[in-house]
């Protein structure tokens, strides 16, 4: 434990961002998942799902809990399961 003022004030800023961070990378998880599943299953919804996981990968990375690279690299790992569920060729 902290003995300063500044030290505990520290201890307490970082506990609170790890909980935010925690909520947002489960976030994302969840959305992946989801998005894999419809796609697997082949579900209408599939791109809907996806669409969404994009948009929750991107609100990660703006709010600084995830890497832009990481965050494109799912994207794209993401797309070309849609695409591949959908029968449609992959752009070169």
């Amino acid at each position: 434990m902290p003995s300063s003022k500044t030290g505990n004030k520290a201890a307490r800023v970082a506990e609170t961002k790890r909980l935010r961070n925690r909520s947002a990378k489960r976030g994302v998880k969840t959305q992946l998942v989801k998005a894999e599943s419809s796609t697997k299953a082949r579900e209408e919804g599939a791109s809907a799902e996806t669409t969404a996981a994009i948009s929750t990968i991107d609100k990660a990375v703006n709010k600084g809990v995830m890497h832009r690279n990481r965050a494109a690299r799912l994207k794209s790992r993401l797309t070309k399961k849609l695409n591949q569920a959908l029968g449609q060729e992959a752009p070169e």
